[in-house]
């Protein structure tokens, strides 16, 4: 069942930023220029959200850093 939440919120990270999951392969947020962070973050926090967590920082668990 867990496994299932880390698909849906790499599945979310894609659909809301464009690009892959830094877990799946896509840039880690070093990587991202300032503008793409700030689609990063709002990203995780949907994503946060979406699964029921109030912190940012609990998607990095599912979808990496």
């Amino acid at each position: 069942m867990h496994g299932l939440r880390h698909a849906y919120a790499q599945r979310r990270y894609a659909e809301l930023t464009g690009r892959q999951a830094p877990v799946a392969g896509g840039p880690s947020r070093k990587e991202l220029s300032p503008a793409d962070r700030k689609d990063d973050d709002r990203a995780r926090l949907q994503i946060a959200q979406e699964l029921g967590h109030g912190r940012m920082a609990i998607v990095a668990v599912y979808c990496g850093s």
